[in-house]
């Protein structure tokens, strides 16, 4: 029902308001609502922002976005976790009213006294509304002065008009008609939901032992911690682990797929279950899980979260295949089937069938999730959820998030948006993205709106650069420049974003053209790495990973979404874009092509900025140290392998002439 002020189109809305829009403590963003009355008198709007006790806070008072369109906005930050409201308040403004008819008609002598009379009613009735010592005395002062006929007209309306009684009713203003919407559900969660730097690798494969005639001999928990400190190093907040279950034999994967394994083939991990166990037992060659307490315990002195993978699928030999036969799609041969992800075949994969024992896969699903979570596990990368029933994971995300509202879900669901952003809306706090394969200046842009625009209530995009499925062929081809740029994209675009081990080597070889696999794929085998060699011989971009990391932890506009603003640049090759919040702005320009150099005017949106068209700032950039002084359009020539990118941050406090060039 429309309230005697219409009160329309709240934003943000998931869900036609039956789930709740999202945010992390400290997040800002923007709510918005259609405001309008009949006729001509004065209206406003405010937001009442309720914390999870119900307490209302100050509310906050609403802008039209732009003249003459009736759409009204506030900018609101929740400072706690937990289920808020908020609601959009309109209202009308007779004050506002009052005062754009005496400025017409006082000047023009219409109805003088009673113009006049009128204010001094309305600010009389105001004052009733304002605290003592908060500016009570400027009101009554203006109620005095607009009855006072020893005065000219003129000046007796500038006396209601003055900084500061006007300033007094715009915090403590006459409101009238008061009309809400509905209050809609906010969830706020913590803040490694919104921000963090990922890093994932194998386990088996740090300290693994590769000889020639001699069975490999994998790497454990305990020399994969020994990793950890050097991820540190870099910068990531978070270590994410493919699965570390037992794997299967039956039908088990050789090397690059292969269908048939050697007798010292690993397997891949996401076959998961043996004899040894299943999704709640640790593979015997990574150790026990008093070594998996270790590594947690070490990662958390590293001020690292660990990440666990949770792929909900089975071996052969998984024991639920015998305990819970009916969990599975049995063909008419009796056969079960196997994954297929047609061209691909997954024979060593059974996937579960969620459709004959729904509470039962739930309840078993939770029992494992929380065996994780009591050994410090807080976050988890879930395996192909698309392929998994929407509802069973509203139940299950619900039901951990409950009791535990700081467990993090990650979606690896590279699958239709509909799916995606309907994963996101029932609970998953991230997931990834279509980024990957966004690689020219227009399907960056045009990807990036949308997911920094009104998805970004419900969804969280996590940038990984790569993953062991997915090389991209603009990393095949392009080389280490390649690297850098999607590199500083990932990172300055997304406040959330992770690489997979390897990609600081710049590791590139796929397994055969047009493929975007990796050659001698990590899933399939062992591949330790000589990370020192690495460093001794500069094969590896991790000075500017590192980089990266330190530039996002310095700079909070980094860690948000929702205020990313693209700019012009006269060259496709060229993108340029920015981000703000409160008095910190970081502008990046990146050259896409790795190739060569280009060259481009970047033209800034400079009220984007927060400055004035005609300014010039110092700028530094965070990847050099090098400072320019910068204004509304700048020169920039950036050249692979050398300056790929400027990760700028603003200085506007200090205005300087000049040109502004680099």
């Amino acid at each position: 029902m429309i309230g005697r002020i219409p009160v329309l189109d709240v934003s943000p809305l998931v869900d036609c308001g039956r789930r709740p829009a999202k945010a992390v403590v400290g997040e800002t963003f923007t709510v918005s609502a259609t405001v309008f009355r009949e006729g001509h008198d004065a209206v406003a709007a405010n937001v009442v922002l309720r914390d999870p006790a119900g307490r209302a806070g100050p509310w906050t008072p609403m802008r039209e976005l732009a003249q003459g369109t009736d759409r009204w906005g506030a900018e609101v930050t929740p400072d706690a976790e937990g289920r808020w409201t908020y609601t959009v308040e309109a209202w009308s403004d007779p004050v506002a009213t009052w005062r754009h008819h005496a400025g017409i008609k006082i000047p023009a002598g219409i109805d003088t006294g009673l113009v006049l009379e009128e204010g001094a009613e309305l600010y009389e009735r105001a004052a009733g509304g304002v605290p003592k010592n908060e500016g009570r005395e400027h009101v009554l002062k203006a109620v005095d002065a607009l009855r006072d006929e020893q005065r000219p007209a003129a000046a007796r309306l500038a006396a209601a008009l003055t900084p500061e009684a006007v300033g007094t009713l715009d915090r403590f203003p006459l409101r009238e008609l008061v009309s809400a919407s509905r209050p809609m559900p906010l969830q706020v969660e913590r803040r490694r939901a919104l921000y963090g730097s990922w890093y994932e690798f194998f386990p088996r494969s740090e300290g693994a032992v590769l000889a020639e005639g001699q069975p490999p001999v994998s790497g454990t928990f305990r020399t994969a911690a020994e990793r950890l400190p050097a991820i540190a190093a870099m910068g990531f907040d978070v270590v994410y682990l493919p699965p570390i279950h037992p794997i299967g034999t039956a039908f088990r994967k050789g090397p690059d797929n292969a269908l048939h394994a050697g007798p010292h083939d690993v397997g891949s991990p996401w076959a998961i279950g043996s004899p040894d166990g299943g999704h709640d037992a640790i593979h015997p060659d990574l150790g026990t899980l008093a070594d998996f307490d270790h590594f947690v315990r070490k990662a958390r002195g590293l001020r690292i979260e660990v990440a666990l993978d949770f792929a909900l699928q089975c071996s052969p030999d998984h024991p639920w295949v015998g305990k819970h036969p009916e969990w599975f799609r049995h063909r008419a041969d009796g056969s079960i089937a196997y994954a297929e992800n047609p061209p691909k075949k997954y024979q060593d994969i059974y996937p579960v069938d969620f459709d004959t024992d729904l509470p039962g896969i739930v309840r078993e699903t939770l029992r494992v999730l929380r065996f994780w979570m009591d050994h410090g596990v807080r976050i988890f990368r879930v395996d192909n959820p698309h392929t998994k029933p929407v509802v069973f994971w509203e139940k299950v995300i619900g039901d951990i998030n409950r009791t535990d509202p700081d467990v993090v879900f990650l979606a690896e669901a590279f699958t239709r948006p509909a799916m995606m952003h309907t994963l996101a809306a029932i609970g998953f706090q991230q997931s990834y993205t279509y980024f990957t394969w966004r690689n020219s200046k227009q399907e960056l842009t045009e990807y990036l709106t949308e997911l920094s625009g009104d998805a970004a209530a419900y969804m969280r995009p996590n940038f990984f650069v790569n993953t062991p499925d997915i090389l991209h062929a603009y990393l095949q081809g392009g080389g280490r420049p390649a690297f850098e740029a999607r590199a500083v994209l990932a990172a300055t675009l997304s406040p959330a974003w992770g690489v997979y081990a390897g990609f600081e080597l710049c590791e590139h070889e796929a397994v055969r053209p047009g493929s975007e696999e990796y050659a001698s794929s990590e899933k399939y085998e062992l591949r330790p790495r000589d990370w020192e060699a690495a460093e001794r011989e500069n094969r590896t971009i991790a000075p500017l990973i590192t980089a990266l990391n330190r530039v996002r932890r310095r700079h909070p506009a980094l860690q948000q979404l929702r205020n990313l603003h693209f700019h012009r640049v006269d060259n496709e090759a060229v993108i340029a874009f920015s981000k703000r919040s409160g008095n910190d702005t970081v502008v990046t320009v990146v050259n896409l092509d790795p190739r060569h150099t280009q060259e481009a005017t970047v033209s800034l949106d400079m009220p984007e900025l927060g400055l004035d068209w005609h300014e010039s700032v110092p700028v530094r950039d965070e990847l050099t140290g090098e400072t320019y002084h910068w204004g509304r359009d700048n020169y920039v020539r950036l050249e692979p392998g050398r300056a790929p990118a400027h990760v700028l941050a603003l200085r506007p406090s200090s205005p300087i002439g000049g040109s502004p060039t680099t």
